[in-house]
């Protein structure tokens, strides 16, 4: 009963008449076996249109096992970001081979060598230890790593045409899965920036049509080992083909303090023309997925009791060291950085929304946890995780990985423009994989009935999430309207809270989460805490229930120490109660005798975009 009734106040729930925009979800970080990791750990099969496919419901064979695999719910959208260097070429010279014809003898050997060297490792089943040999030498600071680095040391030849081959195939893919109002088939890509093992990879994503994506080639690393380029090429091309583009920092959380850093990658500080593009270019943030969670750290967020969520410490390097969170890792620090910044240079680079989305390798856009397939599709089969690569003692694979996330969008309608228009006014949000449905306001004079008020009048005082609220003219403390309800086919809901973050009048960064709605009338302590919502999780089965916990939680919640003079943002978390890891699923499948080394249980959630509050 309760998954019939939530499903139809979740109907309800997905179009906001106020706003006439409607809830999307979606997927912008997926790779196919175009991409050379996913190929090198045993994609062989599923292409782009098999991505597409399967984000619309439609079942394919899996990569490795080969079993039917299928979306419970479809997609409303999916972006496939294969990887830009070397797009296609693993698959092309294992499968093909590469026309070594018009080359010197020099590089014909060396070109042999190597396509000796890749057939021979995925023959023998050694793609993931090949896969590793190509990754960076560590360094301590991105920095330093880009000073010193030199992508032809990667060893794989870059075949130009069969990259561009490879993306015409990617955009006809595209438009033939691309149905305007049902499902969005749109085109992207991963500029995979990662000196000395920092990750600051970018999935960009357009608007344009297939045909007219064929007028350039992705921009990749190998063009340019700078953000800014990346940038530039962006303008230029957006120019020259009329579509719209957006980049997406993504996984920021191992990072090495340089995503969200104070000084730019050539070692200079962060000024206002360099935070102006930024703010252009990237206007959202990935703050979960497989790789982790990057809200925030306990080392950084201390008081807050639910920082510690899917910690993922494992740098992507060639040679393992110790993992350093660091403020320029996470979003929440991030966030607060901006606004010093903004006091320093009069600009806020850091100024964005969030979403989340998979970073899958497998072409299977599944972010649920009885339905995960793994990183990688080996990961797929549970026994795979305790041997080789997958030693669930320190492995950067397996259960290391998280379940999640997907990307809620509050669109005008579902077609390519309306979702990167969405994208880029940043209203838009993430969850670490249900569809926690969400709707957050600030005004002056609003409260809950902005949520029914047929005729909008009452919205057009409030501002959405991604938004600013500019000050008022009296000595009012701004409202809050908060409207969260369960994914029917997931937990209902714990807590919603606030987080808070502001910069004191001497410049010092703060923060602080507030509780504002919670399931259940005692839950409520003296010291204004809450008590934890029981877990029903049962450890022998992954059998639990919704015993506790609330279908929806609404609230009009007031700031108790708004200081009208500090600039802040404000934006929502939402908990759901305790339910099964996948981790947990695979160790009752295999008996129920292993030691995954990862949580049992998690408790899932939702991020909001925040509200900026400028005095």
């Amino acid at each position: 009963m309760f998954k019939k009734i939530t499903f139809l106040l979740a109907t309800l729930f997905a179009a906001d008449a106020l706003a006439d925009k409607q809830l999307l979800w979606g997927d912008t970080h997926l790779h196919t076996n175009r991409s050379f990791d996913a190929y090198t750990n045993r994609n062989f099969t599923v292409d782009p249109n098999d991505a597409y496919r399967f984000a619309r419901g439609i079942p394919i064979e899996h990569p490795y096992h080969k079993a039917r695999v299928q979306l419970e719910t479809p997609l409303d959208f999916l972006v496939v970001s294969d990887h830009a260097e070397f797009l296609d070429n693993i698959r092309h010279t294992v499968e093909v081979g590469i026309d070594t014809s018009e080359m010197s003898i020099w590089r014909k050997l060396r070109v042999w060598y190597t396509q000796y060297l890749i057939r021979d490792a995925i023959a023998d089943n050694r793609g993931r230890e090949f896969f590793v040999s190509l990754l960076p030498e560590p360094y301590d600071t991105a920095q330093e790593a880009v000073a010193n680095w030199d992508i032809t040391q990667a060893g794989i030849p870059a075949i130009r045409s069969v990259e561009d081959r490879s993306w015409s195939d990617t955009a006809d893919a595209a438009d033939a899965n691309n149905i305007p109002g049902e499902f969005s088939a749109i085109l992207g890509w991963e500029y995979s920036l990662i000196p000395g093992g920092a990750n600051l990879h970018r999935v960009v994503m357009t608007d344009l049509d297939g045909t007219s994506a064929k007028a350039f080639q992705p921009f990749g690393l190998d063009d340019s080992l700078y953000p800014e380029d990346l940038w530039s090429w962006l303008d230029k091309t957006s120019t020259e083909t009329g579509g719209e583009f957006i980049a997406i920092p993504h996984n920021s959380n191992i990072s090495k303090g340089a995503m969200f850093d104070t000084r730019t990658l050539r070692d200079e500080p962060i000024g206002p023309e360099y935070a102006e593009i930024r703010r252009r270019w990237e206007p959202v943030v990935e703050i979960t997925q497989y790789k982790g969670d990057s809200e925030t750290h306990p080392d950084l967020s201390p008081e807050d009791p639910f920082a510690d969520f899917e910690d993922y410490p494992y740098y992507i390097q060639r040679e393992w060291t110790p993992f350093k969170p660091q403020i320029g890792d996470y979003i929440r620090p991030a966030l607060l950085r901006g606004m010093q910044l903004e006091g320093q240079i009069g600009v806020n680079p850091y100024q964005f929304g969030v979403i989340g989305s998979t970073d899958a390798h497998t072409g299977l856009a599944a972010a649920e946890e009885n339905n995960f397939h793994g990183k990688f599709p080996m990961d797929s089969i549970p026994s795979n995780k305790l041997t080789g690569w997958s030693d669930n003692a320190n492995s950067t694979f397996g259960w290391a990985m998280g379940a999640q996330g997907l990307a809620a969008v509050w669109a005008e309608k579902n077609t390519r423009e309306a979702i990167l228009a969405a994208m880029k006014r940043r209203e838009v949000y993430a969850t670490t994989g249900p569809r926690i449905a969400l709707r957050f306001y600030a005004g002056w004079d609003i409260n809950l009935d902005v949520l029914t008020d047929a005729d909008g009048q009452s919205l057009a005082a409030a501002v959405p999430m991604g938004g600013e609220l500019m000050a008022s003219d009296g000595d009012m403390s701004p409202r809050f309207v908060i409207q969260a309800m369960a994914d029917p086919l997931s937990g209902t809901l714990d807590r919603v809270q606030v987080v808070k973050g502001w910069v004191d009048s001497a410049g010092n960064a703060n923060e602080k989460v507030f509780d504002v709605a919670w399931s259940g009338d005692d839950r409520l302590l003296a010291d204004g805490s809450l008590k934890p919502t029981p877990s029903t999780v049962n450890l022998d089965t992954g059998a639990w229930s919704n015993e506790y916990g609330s279908t929806m939680l609404e609230t009009t919640w007031t700031d108790p120490e708004f200081d009208p003079s500090l600039k802040a943002f404000y934006y929502v978390r939402v908990l759901e109660v305790p339910t099964p890891r996948h981790s947990l699923l695979d160790k009752v499948a295999m008996g129920g005798d292993v030691d995954t080394r990862r949580p049992d249980v998690i408790q899932e959630r939702a991020y909001s975009s925040a509200i900026w509050y400028q005095p």
